[in-house]
């Protein structure tokens, strides 16, 4: 599992266009808050800040704003931002003290915390400590005792495959015992049933979404029915991944061609991606890489920034690969020079390439990009590095 935890650190699917929509926070108060997390089952996160605090500014500026951030904490948190230094949130502070901003809480709806984070986080540690997070939640534990008594009413599985689901445990036996002994799958709350439990896409719940999928699409939406079919190809190819099974890969670029033939093409070169990073192959990563770019990331200054990063994290003794991370880095400075993380990218890339006077250069004038305590040790430990 080490393999899949690394590849769900660093994978591709997590690159987006642009940095739109990203958290949608809760305008309300933190009892309401709380009331929320009950309603819809979800933990909630809060931002606990300071008005003057820089790594609060940078965190809201360039990681709450994130699409891919937004996307995933809008899903699965109550999101909450509480000013601690105001007086209308005298009750909050005193229950949840802090010694440092920001600090990150993770709390259940009955007020337990379930995890405090001291600092600022970047993007992709900010989507992991998310993700760890939620799988310390077991939302299962309730239904487990009554399944066990022979509880088989169709309203319960349902419910039962969802908090199985959002506890991330495997729903599919679950699902595949039930639906076994169904006459009729054409119900609504069946159908229910195969569009909660399809987790993966080599999976026979899998072909009975397909089968069903304008049916389907009228109970949940066609929006919904194509999002779960490319979330079950995505956990596919982690599946390959985890079992180095590139027939498995296979498998999951094949029905995104079949069933969502818009997205087939960026997400077969993504996946190839992180199956080479995972396999170590730095010919095929590289020639996958060359067409990505062509294709998929030209003219996107995010995108070029992020494939330029995997390929120093992953391929920095690799001459040819490092080469062409320096081009895809200054690609990606030269459509945006507004931003810090590109400049020592670049700068880091271009030393790792023995450009050390022109890789120092670009650590050095990137000094007027620091907005804050933070950007500034993170420049100076950067030139360390060059000159040491």
């Amino acid at each position: 599992m080490n393999k899949l935890f690394l590849i769900l650190s660093i994978s591709l699917f997590s690159i987006v266009s642009a940095m739109a929509q990203g958290i949608d926070f809760f305008h309300g108060t933190w009892a309401e808050a709380l009331e929320e997390s009950k309603e819809t089952g979800k933990p909630i996160f809060v931002d606990a800040y300071a008005v003057w605090c820089g790594p609060c500014k940078r965190m809201a500026r360039e990681v709450f704003t994130r699409k891919d951030v937004g996307d995933f904490y809008n899903a699965n948190f109550v999101n909450l931002k509480i000013d601690m230094e105001k007086e209308e949130n005298i009750v909050f502070r005193q229950k949840y003290p802090v010694s440092a901003f920001p600090t990150l809480f993770y709390i259940k709806s009955d007020g337990e915390v379930i995890r405090k984070v001291k600092g600022a986080q970047k993007v992709e540690g900010f989507l992991q400590l998310g993700k760890s997070v939620l799988s310390k939640i077991d939302y299962s534990a309730d239904y487990v005792k009554e399944y066990e008594k022979g509880n088989r009413d169709p309203e319960f599985i349902y419910k039962y495959i969802q908090s199985l689901n959002k506890s991330n445990k495997s729903s599919i036996k679950v699902a595949n015992l039930y639906l076994k002994k169904q006459e009729d799958l054409s119900s609504d709350i069946n159908q229910k049933i195969i569009f909660e439990a399809t987790t993966e896409a080599d999976s026979k719940l899998f072909d009975q979404l397909v089968a069903n999928r304008k049916s389907i699409e009228k109970l949940v939406g066609a929006e919904a029915v194509a999002a779960k079919i490319e979330k079950a190809c995505k956990a596919t190819v982690l599946k390959a991944i985890e079992f180095e099974f590139p027939e498995l890969l296979d498998e999951a670029n094949e029905k995104m061609k079949e069933h969502l033939p818009k997205k087939a093409s960026r997400f077969a070169l993504l996946s190839q991606l992180d199956f080479c990073i995972a396999m170590g192959d730095a010919k095929k990563y590289a020639k996958c890489c060359s067409e990505y770019v062509k294709k998929e990331a030209k003219n996107d200054d995010q995108e070029l920034h992020k494939i330029a990063q995997q390929m120093e994290s992953n391929f920095s003794k690799d001459a040819n690969i490092m080469k062409q991370a320096e081009k895809i880095a200054k690609k990606a400075l030269d459509k945006n020079s507004e931003i810090l993380d590109y400049h020592l990218t670049y700068a880091s890339i271009l030393n790792y390439n023995g450009k050390k006077a022109q890789a120092l250069k670009v650590a050095k004038d990137s000094a007027e990009m620091a907005t804050d305590r933070s950007g500034m040790q993170r420049i100076q430990k950067l030139i360390q590095r060059i000159e040491g």
